[in-house]
């Protein structure tokens, strides 16, 4: 009889539970359905009134806010919602493709007069995509249509974009920062041996200053040296490109402080009159002056402001270009750290990426492959697997042509080497061609609290552990292991890239190129954007047209809900403790939480990584 009750308690239980899935499962559904409804809604809404403003001609606003990105992170729509109900505005993230995609839409588009550059809350962004935004924005000139650079000041990204404009307005107590290129890091030294904790580190590379920020409290010469040659030569192109939009003579840019600060007391230490002096900018104008030549251009709205679509409203008007029964060019973008396993979209995953890879493979109608790379490496094994996948394309007939981005070095120059073709920008950051291990350990202060480890086990590997000493035996080990890899790594290039072992390590070690050195050491074989790695995969598949496919692991809307779930409260209570603090320490603690992370992202199962720090700070 016990029994008996048991099983139907048993049966009682499990129905109950049932119910409580069936119950949650229609709540999600109905969620579903009444956001899609409002989707629906709104969407319907936007297509009327994309009907109405074709009607009359306007001014695109560029009006960007937040990061430029290779590839957006997924953001779950209730976090946003919630977001907003925290008072916590998210910078969205844009797309440099879709920016990129919806000013040359524009440029044919007979309803856009001109193009109006207004980015006061566009983030500085590295100049490799900015290069690839501002041909874009030649083409728009090229159409005939007018481009004016609007705003109260400028930080160095936003007037890298204003410079190509035909005119750049700016506040009469506006300024322009060029701050020039620099890269900084927090180093902990000291801070780890006031908390008794040991640091472990095996490496090879004169250059490969990844692990410095833990064994000195400063850099080294060599991370110098290395450091200097490549900012010098994104300084040098920035200057450049400015100048020549500018027509003016690059050496105004970089007058020694002496001189920059005893023309600017002839001025009365009016900035923005300095801007005016070296022709950084035509016209200093309020607002309400502003407004009033662009209504002068491009007409009125009957609102105090010009005929005018924001980008973020007009993107949605943008359809690709598909070629009828041609086939396709694949995308895969790796962009991010590189680490072990299944990633989510926006970061690089060895196996998530490679997947991608291998989903190009499997598909018949793709006859090439582009892999975009913007990433400063990580782990060694997730670096391998997602090369695997490049050659296993190569071996099915579909080339491989790498286009590089702002960083693809060390792990990222590692997934790119066996390519058919690797094409850098001249301003890219590649190369990095170095392995380190990384390992602490905290016997030293458990034993200060007195806590001590002791035991016994069969083998040395056994007893290796964050509470334990480190055996010199198992350390002689990593560090042997750590230079097979290196060889291994400079093996790799000397094969793809027909060089010697000697030829390549002298190129390595771990020190940082841009593209056009590497292109000089034959780390690359072409300079070039993202267009020109289209073309280049379309040449050796003899593909005469195509359609670009852009490859991504879909979510279904369930899984999209359930991740919502267990990902936005989370995320929301981060935001708000980082708000909690002092605005003048946030860049600082931004810093510490960025290294943290990166630490985070160390997942290699060996321990093992192929990472450039100074390139993650691009």
């Amino acid at each position: 009889m016990k029994g008996l009750f048991h099983f139907i308690a048993k049966c009682f239980q499990a129905i109950w539970k049932l119910l409580s899935f069936t119950r949650q499962l229609v709540l999600n559904l109905f969620f579903l359905i009444f956001i899609g409804f409002i989707a629906f809604t709104f969407l319907s809404s936007d297509e009327s009134n994309i009907e109405t403003q074709q009607v009359e001609k306007k001014a695109l606003i560029l009006d960007l806010a937040g990061p430029i990105v290779e590839e957006s992170k997924f953001r779950e729509p209730l976090e946003r919602v919630t977001s907003d109900l925290l008072g916590s505005q998210k910078s969205q993230e844009n797309v440099l493709f879709d920016i990129v995609d919806t000013i040359r839409f524009a440029a044919n588009d007979d309803n856009v007069s001109g193009l109006v550059l207004h980015l006061k809350e566009m983030n500085e962004t590295s100049l490799t995509k900015l290069r690839y935004i501002a041909k874009a924005i030649n083409t728009f000139k090229a159409a005939g249509k007018p481009v004016y650079a609007i705003g109260d000041y400028y930080n160095q990204s936003q007037y890298y974009l204003a410079s190509y404009a035909d005119k750049v307005f700016m506040a009469p107590d506006g300024t322009v920062l060029l701050r020039g290129y620099g890269t900084y890091t927090l180093y902990y030294k000291d801070l780890l041996e006031k908390l008794n904790v040991s640091t472990h580190v095996f490496r090879v590379g004169t250059y490969k200053s990844a692990v410095e920020p833990y064994l000195r409290n400063d850099m080294s010469d060599a991370a110098k040296e290395s450091a200097s040659a490549w900012l010098t030569q994104l300084w040098d192109a920035y200057l450049d490109d400015v100048a020549t939009n500018r027509q003016i003579d690059a050496k105004t840019l970089t007058m020694p402080m002496d001189q920059f600060i005893a023309k600017l007391k002839t001025l009365n230490g009016d900035l923005s009159q300095m801007t005016i002096e070296l022709g950084l900018v035509d016209k200093l104008a309020t607002r309400q002056e502003v407004r009033k030549d662009m209504i002068a251009e491009f007409g009125s709205n009957g609102y105090d402001s010009f005929k005018q679509i924001s980008y973020y409203d007009y993107r949605s008007q943008v359809r690709p270009t598909i070629v009828p029964d041609a086939q396709d060019i694949a995308i895969v973008v790796a962009s991010g750290p590189i680490m072990d396993g299944t990633q989510r979209q926006g970061t690089v995953g060895g196996d998530s990426t490679a997947a991608l890879l291998r989903q190009a493979r499997g598909d018949d109608k793709v006859k090439a492959v582009v892999l975009r790379v913007d990433s400063p490496g990580g782990s060694a094994f997730a670096s391998e697997v997602i090369r695997n996948e490049v050659d296993a394309l190569k071996e099915a007939g579909k080339p491989v042509v790498i286009s590089m981005s702002s960083v693809a070095a060390s792990g990222g120059y590692w997934i790119s080497a066996s390519a058919d073709k690797i094409i850098a920008q001249p301003t890219t950051i590649t190369g990095s061609i170095g392995i380190f291990g990384i390992l602490t350990t905290f016997e030293k202060g458990l034993e200060k609290m007195g806590i001590h480890n002791d035991g016994i086990s069969t083998s040395p590997f056994n007893g290796v552990g964050l509470t334990r000493p480190l055996n010199d035996d198992v350390a002689q080990v990593m560090q042997l292991g750590i230079e097979h890899g290196y060889h291994r790594f400079i093996k790799l290039v000397g094969d793809h890239r027909n060089m010697s072992l000697e030829a390549v390590d002298n190129v390595a070690q771990g020190r940082v190129w841009t593209g056009k050195d590497a292109l000089k050491h034959g780390l690359v074989d072409q300079l070039g954007d993202f267009d020109d790695a289209v073309q280049a995969a379309a040449q050796l598949a003899n593909m005469e047209s195509y359609n670009l496919y852009w490859v991504k692991e879909p979510l279904s809307p369930m899984e999209q809900f359930l991740e919502e779930l267990s990902m936005s409260f989370n995320a929301n209570i981060k935001t708000e403790l980082f708000s909690l603090a002092p605005e003048a320490l946030q860049p600082t603690i931004s810093k510490v939480a960025t290294d943290i992370n990166m630490l985070n992202n160390f997942n290699d199962p060996k321990g093992q990584y192929l990472f450039c720090l100074n390139c993650s700070n691009l």
